[in-house]
């Protein structure tokens, strides 16, 4: 179902043929197994395999090593056609290519030349660790440590929230290292991310390194998300991304600033979806002799819908653009990140007002978005934290002068 809404100006042809080519694939791979799948708990190893072959996983990775080398905006309007289908597909990409823009950003040449092929090609796939138990939007206030030892660094400590967390073959690792820089050193310049390589699966993955197992979640099903627990893990020094102590948090943050923008389309997709589902319905379901897509009350609902579905769009589109321009983009990041996933929350829960008491039903697709979309809401920054980074930027914006 195609219509006016969330189209994109200026694409160039390649662009239009990558996300007609996505679009195809999700209508015709994803969204006729999402909700089993989903009611399953199950990974979508076959879809996974065909984002494969299509290059997804190295869409944003350079061309010198293997990848389609596409910009943030391309990726972004990926992530919302794959997130119409199914959300939790949109996120086993997201993750890996967080990690692949971190080394591309930060890493050495020889971590590059070592993993940015093997992601480009999808066979060493990427998670990236941040939260603990104990706190969520505090990164600061991190635990977790590495020690040096020799040419080794002996990581300690739990981690939480990872997506990814069994599937994945590398783990970009946010620690605490204190060697090298003084105490009363402001925490987070003395953060470290290590590139830890693992196997997939559960249970010891490698030596000093547990993945307990996946958490059960009210949605976001199919997609594993787990605890990693660090009891003595041994890294070389030249895991250290970009070889120096001292950077993890400013990687962290670039990192999860380019997540941002994916969450946004993330909702975007989702809200869209939910939009076709209740305005297809509306048209379907009569009531009092005629359509309920006639009543005025249920045409201003999709209005207001599509309204959202719009609006959330363009920002979304803003922000990765600001981004591909070489400008900073937190402030268009954190806006379009906020609207989106609000935005998807309340469209999606117009689309099940819409479908009635059907939209309680786990045989109809509305059941699983109106699950799905809550997690937006915390993922990349709670909605809290996008308007403290928005306020702090709009005070730096236009601070009064003398």
């Amino acid at each position: 179902m195609s219509g006016r809404l969330a189209q994109t100006e200026g694409l160039t042809d390649i662009q239009r043929e990558i996300l007609a080519t996505v679009r195809d694939f999700v209508d015709k791979e994803i969204l006729p197994v999402a909700t089993e799948l989903e009611h399953r708990d199950e990974y979508p190893t076959r879809i996974v395999e065909g984002l494969k072959e299509l290059g997804v996983f190295g869409l944003m990775i350079p061309e010198e090593y293997g990848g389609l080398g596409e910009s943030l905006l391309t990726y972004a309007l990926t992530v919302e056609e794959i997130a119409r289908g199914w959300m939790s597909v949109s996120g086993i990409i997201n993750t890996h290519f967080i990690v692949a823009y971190m080394l591309k950003q930060h890493g050495t040449q020889e971590q590059k030349d070592y993993f940015l092929p093997k992601m480009a090609a999808g066979e060493v796939r990427g998670a990236f660790s941040m939260s603990e138990p104990a706190l969520g939007s505090d990164v600061s206030a991190i635990t977790s440590k590495g020690v040096r030892d020799g040419d080794e660094y002996v990581l300690t400590g739990q981690k939480m929230w990872l997506t990814n967390g069994g599937s994945s073959t590398l783990v970009a690792v946010l620690c605490r290292t204190d060697e090298g820089h003084p105490e009363g050193t402001a925490p987070h310049k003395s953060m470290t991310t290590f590139l830890v390589e693992k196997e997939p699966g559960f249970g010891t993955v490698r030596p000093g390194l547990t993945i307990p197992g996946k958490i059960d979640k009210m949605g976001y099903k199919g997609v594993d998300t787990t605890e990693l627990i660090m009891d003595g893990l041994r890294i070389p020094a030249d895991r250290v991304l970009g070889g120096k102590t001292g950077r993890g948090f400013y990687h962290m943050m670039d990192g999860v600033e380019v997540g941002r923008v994916n969450v946004a389309a993330r909702g975007c997709g989702v809200a869209q979806r939910a939009f076709e589902l209740g305005i297809s319905y509306a048209q379907q379901r009569q009531t009092f002799g005629k359509p309920i897509a006639q009543h005025q009350a249920i045409q201003f609902k999709l209005a207001e819908m599509a309204t959202k579905v719009e609006a959330a769009h363009a920002m979304m589109v803003n922000a990765a653009r600001k981004k591909d321009s070489g400008q900073r983009n937190d402030l268009e990041a954190g806006m379009a990140k906020y609207l989106a996933s609000e935005y998807c929350k309340e469209v999606v829960e117009d689309a099940f007002r819409i479908h009635g008491g059907y939209g309680f039903s786990k045989e109809y697709e509305i059941e699983r978005l109106y699950r799905e979309a809550p997690m937006l809401l915390i993922g990349e920054g709670t909605a809290e934290i996008q308007k403290m980074i928005i306020g702090r930027r709009l005070l730096e914006e236009y601070r009064i002068q003398g």
